[in-house]
This record gives C-alpha cells, sequence and structure tokens, in this order.
C-alpha cells in the first residue's frame, strides 16, 4: 500500500496559556456547577463540560472530579498557567497523594461495573517515564492494584516536541486508565484510588473518574468470521496477530462475510487494511488491538482504508473495539494513527482510540465518511482531522479529551473540504492548539458541541484560511456558508507565547488570504474565557454573522480586533468583561461592525487601542485571583515571561516612500498578507515605527507575506533607534536576512534592549525585488 504524500502536521509556535475564569455564570442557565460534597480540600466550583443539556456527546459514564471528592490529598489549583499540573486538569483543579493511605473517594451516583480515571505522575529522570500502581478500593474491601505511567505523557521543547527532561517547557502531564469491578456496584459504593506505596512514584494526581455500567460483550454475529476461531489470532497478546487478523479480513471481504474480533487483547504490528468489509468487535472494554512493531517504530497497530493513491477504500464498518497503541513521541511522518487512509462510505462507530499518534486522520479524496459514539483520549497530535479533500463527512457523539493538537479538525490542503460536519461532540482539553477548527473549507457544519479547557496556541472554535494549500485558487479557502450553531465554549483560549497576547475562544484568520465567506455564529454560549471571547488577527474575515450569542466572563475583551473585516450583530450579551472598554481594535475602519437590536455589553465607540496587552483578569467560580499557585514540589517551572506584546502592531509609522498602494501602515496592521514596499529602484529606503514611549526592545521580527507566489529572498538591512525622531544611533548594523517561505517567510533581528521610542529599519539592497519589503513589523521587550 503506497502511503499518500508526507505532509507535516504543521502547526503552531510554542505558546503559554495564562487563563481566566468566570465570575459569574449569567448566562449559563444550561450548564449546571457541580456541587461539591464536604471534603477538606473541596474544590471551587466550576462548570463541567458534560453538564450542558442538549449539546455535546451523549457519554455512556457519570464523570466525578477529584476536587469535590473525599480526600486526604492535597487540592492543586485553580490554574491555568500553561506547564502547571492544574492548568491541564479538567476545570483547572486536581488532587495530588503523596503519601502511602493518601486517597481520593469517589460515591457511586449510578450503578456501575467499570470506571476509567485521568491521573498524573512524574517523569522518569531519563524522559523514559515511570510505570507504577495504585489501589482500587471499593466501600473498605480487599485492594485492586491498577497499573499507571508516565510514558505517554511529559513532552518538552519546541514543536514537534521531545522526551528530554533536560529541555524546556514541559507539558502533556496526564493520562488515562481503566479497569472493570467484575461486578455490577450499587449507587451509593464508595470507591477509593488510594496510594499503597511512594517508591515507583513520589505522587499521584488525580482529576477525575468517569464511572460507567459496561454491556455484557457482543456475541459473534451469525456467519461472521471469527479472527480466533478461524484464522489463529492470539487473544493473549502473548504472539503478533497481525498478518491472522488481515487474513480474517481479507477472507471476509471476498466472502461478504463480517468479521469478528472475540474477546481479548490482539498484538497487532502494522495497518490492518480494510475494503469494502465490516469489523467488529465484542465491545471496546472487551476486544482490544494493541501493539508496536519492536524493531521498526514507524509501524504500530492502526485499522487503516487503502490510500487514495491505490484507489482508496469504501463500505467499509469498524465497530465495537479498541484501539490502544504504544506511541510514545510525536513524529509527525509517521502513520501511527488508529484510523487512517482514505474510507468512502464507510462508518466508525463505538470505537475506543488511545496511545496512538492520531485518532483518525483521514487523507483523501474520500466522501461520506462518518466517525460516531466513539472516544478518543490521550493522543500525541489531532483527535480526527479530515484533510485533503474530505468531502460529506461527519464526526458526531464523539467525546475527545487530552489530545496533543487539534481536537477535531479539517484542514483542506490543496483538495477542497466541502459539506463536512462536527455535530454534538464533547472536546476537553486539547494540550496544543484548538477544541474545533476549519484550516478552509466550503459550506462546513460545526454545530451542537461543547468545547472546554483549552491549554495553548488555539482557542475553542477557529475558522481559518491558514496552513498551506488553503487558498481560493485550488478552491480549498473558506468558502459558500459556514454554520456554527448552538455550540458552548468553557474556558477555552490561551496566551500564545510568541505572539505574546491572548486568542479569543472563537477566532479568525485569514493568514493566507482574506476570509470571504458567510460565517453564521448563532445561539451559541460563550463561558470564562481565558482572553477575548471573539476575536480577528492575521488578514482580513468578512461576512461574520453573530445571532443569540451570550459572552459570559472574558478575562481581557469581549472583541479582539487585529485585523479587517465586516460583522454584524444581533442579540449579542456579553457581561462580566474585565476590561472597562470591551473592544480592542486598532485597525479602525477596517473592521465595520453593524448593529441590529438586542445588543448589550461588548461595545465601544471608541474601542481601545493601547498598543500594550492587560494581564487578564482571571477568576475561576468567582473566587477572585483563581485561588492560590501550586506548591507540590513535582509541578514544573509555570510562569511564562511577562511581555506587553508587539509594541509595534497599530503604532504611527513613516516611510521614506512606497510603491503603488503598498504604504508603510500595512507592516503594523497585523495582517500578514498585506505588505509595504518601498520606493523601487530607489535604496536605501527606510521605515520608522513610533512606538509611543522608550522602550528596551530586544527582538524585532520581520515578516513577508506567507503565500508561495513569495520566492525566497534576502534583504539586507540595519537597524536604529531615536528618543526624539531627529538623533539616531546604532542597535544593530547592516545585515544580511533571509525570508524563506518555507520557514514561514520570517526573520528576526535580535537587539541590545538600548530604550528607544522611535525604531528605523534602513533596507538597502533585497535579492527578490529592487525594493524594501515587509508585510509586518514587530517589536518586541524580550
Amino acid at each position: 500500500m503506497t502511503p499518500p504524500p508526507k505532509r507535516l502536521l504543521l502547526r503552531r509556535s510554542l505558546s503559554a496559556s495564562l487563563s481566566l475564569a468566570l465570575a459569574a455564570f449569567g448566562t449559563a442557565a444550561a450548564v449546571v456547577l457541580s456541587s461539591a460534597p464536604p471534603a477538606r480540600a473541596a474544590g471551587v466550583p466550576a462548570p463541567s463540560p458534560l453538564a450542558v443539556p442538549g449539546r455535546g456527546a451523549t457519554v455512556p459514564f457519570k464523570e466525578q472530579e477529584a476536587e469535590y471528592a473525599a480526600t486526604n490529598g492535597t487540592l492543586i489549583g485553580p490554574n491555568r498557567l500553561y506547564g502547571t499540573l492544574p492548568s491541564e486538569a479538567s476545570g483547572r483543579q486536581a488532587v495530588t497523594l503523596d503519601a502511602v493511605g493518601e486517597y481520593v473517594e469517589f460515591t457511586l451516583t449510578a450503578p456501575a461495573n467499570a470506571m476509567s480515571f485521568r491521573y498524573s505522575l512524574p517523569d522518569s529522570p531519563d524522559g523514559t517515564g515511570r510505570d507504577a500502581s495504585i489501589d482500587v478500593r471499593v466501600s473498605g474491601g480487599a485492594p485492586k492494584s491498577v497499573p499507571v505511567t508516565s510514558k505517554y505523557g511529559w513532552y518538552y521543547g519546541g514543536y514537534p516536541f521531545n522526551n528530554n527532561p533536560g529541555d524546556t517547557n514541559p507539558h502533556h502531564f496526564y493520562d488515562e486508565a481503566r479497569t472493570m469491578f467484575g461486578s455490577t456496584l450499587p449507587i451509593g459504593t464508595k470507591v477509593r484510588l488510594q496510594v499503597s506505596s511512594t517508591a515507583a512514584s513520589p505522587t499521584f494526581t488525580i482529576d477525575l473518574a468517569d464511572f460507567e455500567q459496561v454491556d455484557a460483550p457482543v456475541g459473534r454475529p451469525s456467519g461472521a468470521l471469527d479472527v480466533v476461531g478461524d484464522f489463529g489470532a492470539d487473544p493473549t497478546g502473548a504472539t503478533d496477530s497481525t498478518g491472522r487478523i488481515q487474513a480474517a479480513v481479507d477472507a471476509g471481504r471476498a466472502q461478504g462475510k463480517e468479521v469478528y474480533i472475540p474477546q481479548g487483547t490482539f498484538q497487532v504490528r502494522d495497518h490492518i487494511v480494510v475494503d469494502k468489509v465490516t469489523l467488529r468487535g465484542a465491545g471496546p472494554w472487551y476486544s482490544v488491538l494493541t501493539g508496536r512493531d519492536p524493531s521498526n517504530r514507524s509501524k504500530a497497530v492502526g485499522v487503516y482504508g487503502k490510500y487514495a493513491a491505490d484507489g482508496g477504500s469504501s463500505n467499509v464498518t469498524l465497530k465495537d473495539f479498541a484501539i490502544i497503541g504504544d506511541i510514545r513521541e510525536r513524529v509527525d511522518n509517521d502513520q501511527v494513527n488508529a484510523i487512517g487512509g482514505a474510507m468512502s462510505n464507510s462508518v466508525v462507530d463505538n470505537i475506543w482510540m488511545q496511545h496512538t499518534k492520531c485518532g483518525a486522520w483521514m487523507d483523501g479524496p474520500m466522501d461520506n465518511f462518518t466517525v460516531k459514539n466513539s472516544r478518543i483520549l490521550d493522543q500525541t497530535a489531532d483527535g480526527v482531522n479530515f484533510h485533503y479533500g474530505v468531502t460529506n463527512s461527519t464526526v458526531t457523539n464523539a467525546f475527545v479529551r487530552n489530545t496533543g493538537d487539534d481536537g477535531l479538525a479539517m484542514w483542506a490542503e490543496n483538495v477542497p473540504n466541502v459539506k463536512n460536519k462536527f455535530t454534538f461532540n464533547t472536546v476537553i482539553l486539547p494540550i496544543l492548539a484548538n477544541n474545533i477548527v476549519t484550516y478552509g473549507g466550503k459550506d462546513i457544519t460545526i454545530s451542537d458541541n461543547v468545547m472546554s479547557d483549552t491549554i495553548t496556541n488555539g482557542g475553542g472554535l477557529h475558522v481559518a484560511n491558514r496552513y498551506p494549500g488553503v487558498n481560493s485558487g485550488q478552491g480549498t479557502a473558506v468558502s459558500g456558508i459556514t454554520t456554527a450553531a448552538r455550540n458552548t465554549l468553557i474556558r477555552t483560549g490561551n496566551n500564545d507565547f510568541n505572539w505574546r497576547f491572548g486568542v479569543g475562544a472563537i477566532w479568525f484568520s485569514g493568514l493566507n488570504e482574506p476570509i470571504n465567506a458567510t460565517i453564521n455564529i448563532t445561539d451559541t454560549e460563550v463561558l470564562d474565557s481565558s482572553y477575548a471571547a471573539i476575536h480577528l488577527i492575521e488578514g482580513a474575515t468578512n461576512g461574520l454573522h453573530f445571532d443569540n450569542v451570550r459572552i459570559d466572563g472574558a478575562g481581557t475583551y469581549a472583541l479582539q480586533i487585529q485585523a479587517p473585516g465586516t460583522a454584524t450583530f444581533t442579540d449579542v450579551v456579553a457581561t462580566h468583561i474585565a476590561q472597562s472598554n470591551p473592544i480592542h481594535n486598532c485597525v479602525g475602519s477596517g473592521f465595520q461592525i453593524t448593529r441590529g437590536s438586542g445588543n448589550s455589553g461588548w461595545y465601544a465607540d471608541p474601542p481601545a487601542c493601547t498598543g500594550t496587552w492587560p494581564d487578564p483578569v482571571w477568576t475561576n467560580g468567582g473566587v477572585p485571583g483563581g485561588g492560590t499557585d501550586p506548591t507540590d514540589p513535582t509541578d514544573p517551572p509555570t510562569d511564562p515571561p511577562s511581555d506587553p506584546g508587539n509594541l509595534a502592531l497599530g503604532r504611527p509609522v513613516t516611510e521614506s516612500g512606497h510603491a503603488d498602494v503598498y504604504g508603510a501602515a500595512n507592516a503594523v496592521d497585523g495582517n500578514a498578507s498585506s505588505y509595504w514596499e518601498s520606493t523601487n529602484h530607489a535604496f536605501p529606503q527606510t521605515i520608522t515605527v513610533d512606538l509611543g514611549a522608550p522602550r528596551a526592545v530586544k527582538r524585532v521580527v520581520l515578516k513577508l507575506p506567507p503565500a508561495t507566489a513569495w520566492a525566497t529572498r534576502t534583504q539586507t538591512l540595519s537597524v536604529s533607534g531615536s528618543a526624539d525622531n531627529s538623533s539616531y544611533s546604532s542597535l544593530k548594523g547592516s545585515a544580511d536576512y533571509v525570508f524563506d517561505p518555507a520557514h514561514g517567510n520570517t526573520a528576526t533581528v535580535t537587539l541590545p534592549g538600548t530604550s528607544a521610542r522611535y525604531l528605523r529599519l534602513t533596507f538597502t539592497a533585497n535579492t527578490g525585488w529592487p525594493a524594501g519589503q515587509l508585510s509586518e513589523l514587530e517589536a518586541y521587550t524580550s
């Protein structure tokens, strides 16, 4: 089977999340605050993403948060500072157990015969992870030891990250384990997670537990082929069953019969390739595919359709089993996803996907593919990505938690994505990027979902012309009507560490080119946003329509406008906005607002345009300050460096001259697609920005438009500074800077930090055009 061309999951710069919780829930009649039973370390009440009636996934379990359970452990959080243990916990709170006998005890609210729990152990000194166990005790009975590990967590450094504890930026702390009780426990039963030894792990941090009444195993369907009984697959996992299961699948296709995976754990070390066949298990708690090639680590368990280049697969059903992998690192070129390839007219139903790179990374072209009633947990990259010409396809009633990248994504790279839908899903805690996003796409629907607890480098809901291959020339840009209706967003958005300002809960980007489409955001709640509720950046977004949107709680602004666009607002009500002026807008009339009836709390004229970004005023459940920082010695370093952001954004700018319509203001408008071009054939040429006050600038970031039409070029320039715009001194001597589209068309100039109000760039050469050229001039104090 020939794999598709390798496409890196090109991702975002590293960022830190300093977040804000909701001061009051005046809008969230639909959101239920979890009630905390009496406990010494009772947590701060916070809205649960599983308590939104009529939205999100219908899950088969009852969830209980550790911070509301009985415990003699230590509450950590609430805290959203990126790099802390509570920042990645559900609701940004958890309980740490660090001594023998410490416990978290849950009381069942419904009968259950199984539980899964989310936890974190410290990493091992060498970064390979540590294995330990924790006891499960039922109503004081004999303990059952359940294995736990840190080998699927703890990543470091910059994207795509590594397993070296000596590097910076520790993150991705949590994992999940599951166990069955052996009988059904009645309502009121007390189930305790308790530490019996700290020899293997000094601490155990418990986030939550999900209690479930698992149905009896599904028997072999009449006439189905059995991978064990008919083909000799090993249900003990002691030997490799890849070839035997593949033989069963091939026979099922040839004979027109279903293929059955009975109870067992099966070692699978490469893709099972499916086409025109049903592969069915006894249930995701009973039939488990797992494994990885011991010598070639780029081969691992996965169920794949044929790649599109080989004709693709069709009429496939995958149902009632689990794919639990062994992926401990992120290598974007490796096809080590739970489900992949191309599958048209196919269904994935009730599949448990865990510890793979992506849950389902689907490379089209392909049509009419559905993922439903499934769980996607603990991935190193995306939960689902509809990539490269996926059409008329759906993810519905999926529960997604702890992905290493976008929770649910569509990426129309080079081939249009059309009429896809993400509906009735619950997407929680993407460790990087967005809960739900569409990069390009025509007539896309994202509705009836719940998104919560964004960690870094993304927001809750994102619509964008971003990433390679997304453009109108290939028909892949955002177009037609994008429908985002009846969604609830809780604690979404974050502080982007590269940009040094917050990303909104709902945000739009025209990085590759302006968005010119109809985007309807309706009947939506935006609760407890970490920074802004609504955000535009990186190029114009036109055709926005907000109708019946309730914003309750925003750490900075209701609207953060950093790019032009047009938007209508009707029945949009905002409360508990941290800044007294609810709009930050430095593009002025470039963003056109049309106000209908029923609006309040989000509009101001004039808006704020400060040149600096305020720290979020964050609370959680009405507790000022969001509680205290964790004190456990295993917590990694927390606070990101303080920085006022891009000092040049929206500031006054002058020039020695410009060509045509490419004036200097384009270099400070926050839009990477617009640009300044100096007078041609007239070097030297200058551009000067007034920062408004003397600032100790240590870094200037220079950008050209990201479009591939801009070939690699080298510009020769120097940087000087002035206190009065009269007398200038050198901050950086003349040097060559390479702008390469393959690396974002960006160059960085480091400066000594000498205080200056005015920054001047002097251009003396450009190998790509006889003029100085910049799409963005950004200035930072760190």
